[in-house]
């Protein structure tokens, strides 16, 4: 390992006191309206989303995560009268996003379940009454998995698919800190408006603040924009409970990346500015899935484990190699989208490959994505935090947004 090996990391270090009154709960009527904190060579700008083309680079190429935030959590109520809800994480059989919501009689996936100790054994059954039709739906659980648990629905109409089914009775996971139930309005306000592959379970909320007016003036300053897709699992709120970051393990989340967009980031000269954590991640994570293909062309499986970016001698290759590594693995295996896992975690200590700005909230004292943000500001985010609580920021999912740029 090298000398910038973050395990040592305390992540008492990285608190601060964040008043639940400067959390929002719910987000601004107009998205772009929102405060903008812009940071570049150490010095801060306070301005508005709407703004946010005055302080980009020309040469700037916009990366956002595409991902839809589906209906993950379900209800279920024994016949005793307990209430049982299971949180759908991530698939595990089919283990493909695509196929798992295209099955029309049964799937399993990996789930947190609440009030587990009132479901010991036994099926749970909802019914749902659809156009004078009554659909059975069933939940059975098959095995525990470390902390998850995998749980097999099934049912009777072949004329739904899973997907169908959560937007059926599935309700919209919004983040546990809002201290709040689902409304119908967070159906929208909890989606970017670009939002389009569904299988996150939170949402990419740097993207929330874009609308179709900014889009508009991205395209007249001449930025250029690209997706990937990173679909956020539950571990994105998982706090970091261990004394130093060496014994936190990081979530595994499923990335898919297209051709076209690798050969966008393989040409483009000038700034790539990441749209969020997510992104950021994602694109990280690109740089490794190219320097381990340096050495094992081939592998049975794409991903990016946590500790890899600090091995150094997965350092020793450019940008530019690591991503023609990908082209002539998806040209080798005839594929026009790179699909992969990443358990990347991003702390100081870590040094950007691609990612030259970031578009993000502001995020939980101990959390994983402020050691992130610290990272990309060498450290300097307690400046940048202190700020936007003095000057009104409001905080987290719902919140205002920063622009970190180098």
């Amino acid at each position: 390992m090298n000398n910038s090996d973050p395990r040592h990391i305390h992540i008492k270090d990285f608190t601060y006191d964040l008043p639940d009154n400067r959390i929002a709960k719910y987000p601004l009527e107009e998205r772009d309206s929102s405060q903008l904190l812009v940071y570049k060579n150490n010095q801060i700008t306070d301005s508005n989303f709407i703004s946010i083309t005055d302080f980009l680079p020309s040469d700037s190429l916009m990366v956002f995560n595409n991902t839809k935030v589906i209906q993950a959590r379900m209800y279920f109520q024994k016949s005793t009268g307990a209430q049982i809800e299971i949180f759908c994480l991530d698939p595990y059989f089919p283990h493909d996003y695509n196929l798992i919501f295209q099955t029309t009689d049964k799937c399993s996936w990996h789930c947190m379940i609440g009030n587990l100790k009132k479901w010991k054994e036994g099926e749970l059954t909802k019914e749902v009454i659809i156009k004078g039709d009554t659909l059975h739906i069933t939940a059975k659980r098959i095995h525990s998995a470390g902390n998850t648990h995998i749980v097999e629905f099934s049912w009777n109409d072949r004329r739904f698919t899973f997907a169908d089914i959560l937007d059926i009775c599935g309700e919209l996971p919004i983040p546990p800190y809002l201290n709040r139930d689902t409304e119908e309005k967070d159906k929208a306000t909890y989606q970017t408006v670009y939002s389009k592959i569904k299988g996150s379970v939170a949402a990419p909320t740097a993207g929330l603040h874009f609308t179709e007016r900014v889009f508009t003036n991205l395209k007249d300053k001449g930025i250029k924009t690209d997706e990937v897709t990173l679909h956020v699992g539950a571990g994105t709120f998982k706090p970091v409970k261990s004394d130093t970051i060496n014994d936190h393990e990081m979530h595994s989340e499923f990335i898919s990346v297209r051709k076209e967009t690798i050969e966008h980031l393989l040409s483009h000269q000038g700034n790539i500015i990441a749209v969020g954590t997510t992104s950021v991640r994602t694109l990280e994570s690109l740089f490794y899935i190219g320097a381990g293909l340096e050495t094992n062309p081939n592998p049975e499986h794409l991903k990016v484990d946590q500790w890899q970016p600090y091995d150094s001698s997965q350092n020793l290759i450019t940008k530019d190699k690591a991503l023609r590594n990908i082209l002539d693995y998806l040209a080798e295996n005839s594929l026009k989208v790179l699909l992969a896992d990443t358990q990347i975690i991003i702390a100081p200590g870590y040094e950007f490959k691609i990612v030259t700005g970031i578009v993000t909230n502001f995020h939980q004292p101990q959390s994983t994505l402020l050691l992130l943000v610290s990272a990309f500001v060498k450290g300097d985010w307690k400046t940048i935090y202190n700020h936007a609580l003095t000057h009104d920021y409001r905080f987290l999912s719902y919140g205002d947004s920063s622009l970190l740029l180098r």
